[in-house]
């Protein structure tokens, strides 16, 4: 059933839509922009749809759904909302962000009992646009609609994506941030989440002027310059905007950190040895590790250094380990089906390692060469890759024979070498 927000949280008294800086509320009551051009349903989730929300599939052939989807509709007797957060971009204090594109459209609790938030992004305009235009374009809402739901099935707590819709409303965009700016088509994603806070959202109350983009729930909520990593190299960085390499996968762990201290700053919880231990426990299982020891820790330095001097893939070396025998580990009898092993095998710590990982490690991820061949079909109208992704990545850790005929789990295509995301979406 739908459900209202609680009465008591503050809303914005001022009740039309324009760029402004907003005070003492958490919301703002705004309506979506709908679209006028070729609206269309392109992907949806039919497990999202089934199991979050109690909807038979065959609801999206319902003109009203897309109507709902795509921010024409409204739920009856809920107003709109988008939400007021605070927050710093790349450590440095931004003050008022807020939901610039993104529209909270109605809270459902389904038959197990689990309450989840619906939000539109791309859906037009807000107080908390700044100088954007609200919207999404087609190539990041396509990378949003496959990779929260990859997230998902690969067991990373992230928001869901219920279904994604392209229009031919233009949108402009200068996607690298040099000068060269084209026309692309809209879209909007349905995103569920069961809460859209975050940090910011109570340091914004606070005024305590510290946050990093971090949601209260722990959960991936945010779909931007993201990339799947492909060699191992700690200073990776897929974001054009990020020049000094803050957001860089060795500083992941102190950017994390960062973001739990203006947490506890809005909080003042006291932390205690309860923190490092269940770290230690999520970090072993990811990695297989059995049992609880002091050198744990080391192992998987070890590995990472390994990794990193090698430059072997990182995704294909676990998932190679979660493969490949004791025997040919022992022998160093690599077949080179395990082509990102081979420059690895003849580390000693491997064998004990292999018969952990086969239930843990993922074979696909949604790589950037794999969303940008989708996108590229997309803006052709042609939606099969989106879906034929959407179907494999919600089975990573099992082989495929549409995937491997499609070369998800090989080397990157040489095309693909140069690929970069940025900011722009």
């Amino acid at each position: 059933m739908f459900v209202d927000f609680p009465a008591d949280l503050p809303v914005d008294r001022i009740r039309t839509n324009h760029v402004r800086r907003v005070h003492n509320c958490i919301f703002s009551q705004v309506y979506p922009t709908p679209f006028v051009s070729n609206v269309q349903l392109v992907a949806v989730s039919e497990d999202v749809l089934d199991n979050l929300l109690d909807l038979d599939i065959c609801v999206v052939k319902e003109d009203n759904f897309l109507r709902f989807v795509s921010g024409e509709r409204i739920a009856a007797g809920f107003v709109p909302l988008a939400h007021r957060y605070g927050g710093h971009q790349f450590g440095v204090w931004a003050g008022q962000l807020g939901d610039g594109r993104a529209h909270l459209v109605g809270a459902y609790i389904n038959r197990f009992g689990e309450r989840w938030e619906l939000q539109l992004k791309g859906s037009g305009r807000t107080p908390y646009s700044r100088s954007g235009d609200g919207r999404a374009v087609l190539r990041s809402s396509v990378r949003e609609f496959l990779c929260s739901e990859a997230m998902h099935y690969l067991g990373v707590p992230t928001s869901r994506a219920a279904s994604l819709v392209v229009s031919d409303d233009a949108v402009w965009r200068d996607q690298f941030y040099n000068g060269n700016v084209q026309k692309e088509r809209g879209a909007v994603v349905l995103r569920v989440a069961k809460s859209w806070f975050r940090i910011g959202s109570l340091e914004i109350l606070t005024q305590s002027r510290e946050y990093e983009l971090l949601s209260l729930l722990s959960i991936t909520i945010d779909y931007g310059p993201f990339g799947f990593m492909e060699d191992y190299d700690v200073d990776y960085v897929p974001n054009t905007s990020d020049d000094e390499g803050r957001y860089r996968i060795g500083n992941q762990a102190n950017a994390g950190m960062f973001n739990l201290n203006k947490l506890l700053l809005a909080l003042n919880p006291l932390m205690d040895g309860r923190q490092r231990q269940l770290f230690k426990e999520l970090f072993s299982a990811k990695l297989g590790l059995l049992g609880e020891t002091e050198q744990d820790f080391a192992i998987i330095a070890l590995f990472l250094n390994l990794l990193e001097d090698t430059r072997a893939d990182f995704t294909m070396a676990f998932r190679d380990l979660s493969e490949i025998t004791e025997e040919q580990l022992q022998s160093l009898s690599i077949p080179q089906e395990y082509w990102a092993l081979s420059v690895i095998s003849k580390h000693t710590a491997f064998p004990e390692w292999v018969n952990t990982y086969i239930q843990r490690l993922k074979r696909y991820v949604l790589r950037n060469w794999m969303a940008e061949s989708a996108t590229r079909k997309s803006e052709q109208n042609d939606f099969s890759e989106v879906r034929l992704l959407q179907r494999i990545l919600s089975r990573p850790f099992h082989k495929q024979k549409l995937a491997e005929s499609a070369g998800y789990a090989d080397r990157a295509p040489a095309w693909a070498n140069d690929l970069k995301v940025s900011c722009s979406s």
